[in-house]
């Protein structure tokens, strides 16, 4: 039987992309990737990742990365819609890979009405679909796919460091991040391409900046 973990990374950062990534594994081969214990890709160093992922990449029958843009995002605007963009992303990797059973790690709640969803857009829909909620601790296909995405994610910002400069990890949350956002807005009239300029904390601050050359015109 051939077994399908999904799962992404870079779902919450406003610089970078989203990458999700279907992990294909054959399940004679399951108690060797068990040997590895994988686990969530966020509990592990990025060296450790980086040293997990050539060996599950020799384990894998195959497997497939989705690279999402910013710009891809930000076509799709809001959270609801950014789940539905990463379903599709999901059926194309399940269409593509076409596995006996698909492992998800489900970006929604009620994962049963999560589940019918992405099986709606999928060719055989006789295929068996597990969707849970931190998926990526449970099963190691599921961890697999995690650490991959993660690993492309990483090597993604790496190369957009080498040409803008260091801004950390893409996370609001990271202050060096928001540091680089407003001195790039300070001189520029938009963010570029690899900002999802349709997040709440870009749109602020190219608000805040409209607002202060309106009041330099007006004397405010």
């Amino acid at each position: 039987m051939k077994i399908l973990g999904i799962d992404e990374a870079g779902r919450g950062p406003v610089i970078g992309p989203l990458v999700v990534c279907g992990y294909l594994i054959d399940e004679k081969k399951q108690p060797a990737l068990r040997k590895l214990r994988v686990k969530d890709s966020k509990q592990l160093t990025p060296e450790k990742r980086s040293e997990l992922a050539p060996l599950l990449q020799s384990l894998a029958t195959q497997y497939k990365l989705s690279v999402i843009s910013a710009q891809e995002i930000d076509s799709y605007r809001d959270v609801s819609n950014l789940n539905k963009l990463e379903i599709k992303k999901m059926q194309e990797l399940i269409n593509a890979l076409k596995p006996d059973q698909v492992i998800i790690d489900a970006p929604e709640v009620n994962t049963k009405v999560f589940s019918n969803k992405v099986r709606a857009g999928i060719d055989d829909r006789s295929i068996d679909i597990i969707a849970e909620n931190f998926a990526d601790a449970t099963y190691p296909e599921v961890s697999a796919a995690s650490i991959l995405a993660k690993v492309t994610r990483d090597h993604e910002i790496e190369e957009l460091h080498k040409t803008y400069g260091f801004f950390g990890s893409g996370y609001t949350s990271d202050e060096r991040t928001i540091t680089f956002l407003k001195d790039w807005i300070k001189v520029n009239k938009e963010f570029p391409s690899f900002v999802r300029s349709s997040w709440i904390t870009a749109q602020l601050m190219v608000q805040d900046k409209q607002q202060a050359t309106l009041e330099r015109f007006t004397g405010d």
